[in-house]
């Protein structure tokens, strides 16, 4: 809870209002101003601060949609508390179609940055000052990299009971316990007590139409476990009760050349389960690729073209593989686009 007045920017917001302010983030060498765009939601009711953010790598453009669908909702209007929602963090990148600042670098390892450091320091400072610490809860958004597709994941501190509780609302099948990296918004986040989830869902520079109705769902199951809304009313949603994974890893190309995938991505594995096979452009060799180890794929690349040592298939390891599989066939049942049973986005979530 925060009944602390909220004000970014100099524009302070009162009780039953939305706006949208422009954070000032310098200017290009052309003299253009740039600005990144917040949109604030408060309730009547005083209740939790939630920050919801989206392409802090700007090639990671599923955030974007989601949140654009989530201000949309009817539901909003009954909300308790507020929402502090930035779905373009990293502007330069978007613009560029790149997941790094014009400086070359991440700004998800340059937290909680500085006022006189490089671009993307003076940016994680703006963004901690300005964002996370009026917050008392947050969710990033994320994707892939470029050319790699996540299955829809939480990544949290799970040893957390707060962050625990809210990953597993999020109702996604799989949740990854998390080490905090350095230089990482939810690091930064962590230093100033406040629970975070991270969302992996989807691929760089694409849409996902199943990674972004779930990740609307999931941040509104998140809202509703903070009592910032009420109760569904629905009782046709399953509760995919998601399975945890310590640890994962990825399987890398022992040689270069074009690579046939065997597996999609959700599925289980086993070890010494094949993989794929890298070939020369003429068939004449062919290197196998061998899991190592019993789990589920969550991540894999989408490009043929591989060199020695590229990352090929992420495998979380999970003791029961069986159960985890399920719940990722009951996750892409209930959010397929051929299932659903409207076929609009914009359907309302009451």
């Amino acid at each position: 809870m925060s009944d602390k007045p909220l004000t970014i920017n100099g524009v302070t917001f009162s009780a039953g209002t939305r706006t949208t302010v422009e954070l000032p983030v310098g200017r290009l060498y052309t003299h253009t101003q740039m600005t990144i765009p917040v949109h604030v939601v408060r309730g009547k009711s005083t209740g939790p601060r939630l920050f919801i953010s989206a392409a802090i790598h700007g090639d990671e453009i599923n955030g974007v949609e989601i949140i654009r669908r989530l201000l949309k909702l009817p539901v909003l209007k009954r909300l308790r508390g507020t929402i502090i929602a930035v779905p373009i963090v990293n502007i330069h990148g978007l613009i560029n179609h790149s997941r790094y600042l014009p400086d070359r670098r991440d700004l998800n390892r340059s937290f909680p940055g500085s006022e006189t450091g490089s671009l993307a320091a003076r940016l994680a400072n703006l963004f901690m000052q300005e964002i996370v610490s009026q917050s008392t809860h947050g969710i990033d958004l994320h994707t892939g990299a470029i050319h790699r597709t996540n299955l829809p994941q939480i990544r949290a501190n799970l040893d957390d009971e707060e962050t625990l509780k809210l990953a597993r609302a999020f109702n996604v099948p799989v949740m990854i316990s998390s080490n905090l990296r350095d230089g990482s918004l939810r690091e930064s986040a962590a230093e100033y007590g406040i629970p975070m989830l991270l969302y992996e869902a989807g691929e760089a520079l694409r849409f996902d139409e199943v990674s972004i109705r779930a990740g609307v769902e999931g941040i509104i199951n998140v809202m509703r476990t903070l009592d910032m809304l009420p109760a569904s009313r629905s009782k046709t949603k399953k509760n995919i009760e998601p399975m945890m994974a310590r640890s994962s890893m990825w399987v890398r190309a022992a040689d270069s050349g074009i690579l046939r995938a065997m597996v999609p991505l959700g599925s289980r594995v086993s070890k010494d389960t094949l993989l794929g096979v890298i070939a020369d452009p003429f068939g004449t060799t062919e290197e196998k690729i061998i899991s190592t180890c019993n789990g589920i794929v969550i991540g894999r690349t989408n490009l043929p073209l591989v060199n020695e040592g590229d990352a090929l298939f992420h495998i979380a390891r999970f003791e029961h593989i069986n159960e985890v599989a399920t719940k990722v066939d009951e996750f892409n049942e209930e959010y397929s686009p051929e299932l659903m049973p409207s076929p609009h986005p914009e359907s309302p979530i009451i």
